[in-house]
């Protein structure tokens, strides 16, 4: 039995090494806009479906959608040898393909932390085909936020998983007589350039305002109760403190 204990932990050690050399440690943010910016002749995956593409991507990327009939075609068209950046809405499309990647003998392979989300809110450029008119100005925005006394900003997209999720949680908040904050819900790749100067860098993040200045924050998912107590406890605070 002793026996068997030993081998079985020197399997699970050696299965750890393998998920972690198969997962290396993404770079910071900075550090991965740095060495792309000093690449030669850099491999832009972007692992969104071509729909997204078309709307917004890094410059010079690639659409390499893993669901299109010509995916493997295309991973078979590039070099093994040249640096390859891959990033996704967030990091979960682009994990899977800079997996297989790696795989297959790329030998430099960089996911972009946060994914095009972190990317955009972060200031740093992407070519967009949204149409002008359609995105929210700054003062726009601010009209949003103070137009109740209370306001939950969603910001999110229509092709993020997470923020899919979260859908539900709102409506059910709207149809709650007792959660007095206006709901308005801010679709992210419509307004890139908002985006980035509220430094929304993560989707979903839920903000609340009230009488148009932020007093709480929330990235990723919550649930309603989650929102609801958090909420509560932003409002609680601010009359605590008279303001």
């Amino acid at each position: 039995m002793k026996n068997l204990k030993i081998v079985l932990l020197a399997l699970l050690v050696v299965f750890t090494g393998e998920v972690k050399a198969q997962s290396p440690a993404l770079l910071s943010l900075e550090a991965f806009a740095a060495k792309l910016k000093q690449a030669k002749e850099p491999q832009i995956l972007d692992a969104r479906s071509a729909e997204e593409f078309v709307q917004n991507h890094i410059k010079d990327a690639v659409n390499v959608d893993a669901k299109a009939a010509d995916y493997q075609q295309k991973l078979d068209g590039l070099d093994k040898e040249k640096p390859t950046f891959v990033y996704s809405i967030a990091n979960g499309r682009s994990t899977v393909l800079s997996r297989e990647l790696r795989a297959k003998g790329f030998k430099d392979v960089e996911e972009l932390p946060g994914g095009l989300a972190n990317w955009i809110g972060s200031g740093y450029p992407i070519i967009s085909t949204t149409k002008k008119g359609v995105s929210l100005s700054k003062a726009q925005f601010n009209e949003l936020a103070a137009s109740s006394p209370l306001v939950l900003v969603d910001f999110g997209s229509r092709y993020c998983g997470a923020c899919k999720k979260l859908v539900p949680v709102l409506d059910s908040l709207k149809a709650n007589s007792a959660f007095t904050p206006k709901v308005i819900s801010i679709e992210v790749y419509d307004n890139t350039n908002l985006a980035k100067e509220l430094k929304v860098n993560v989707l979903p993040t839920l903000v609340l305002y009230k009488n148009g200045k932020e007093i709480w924050k929330k990235q990723g998912f919550s649930s309603t109760a989650q929102v609801i107590s958090a909420t509560e406890s932003a409002k609680n605070r601010l009359a605590a403190s008279g303001k």
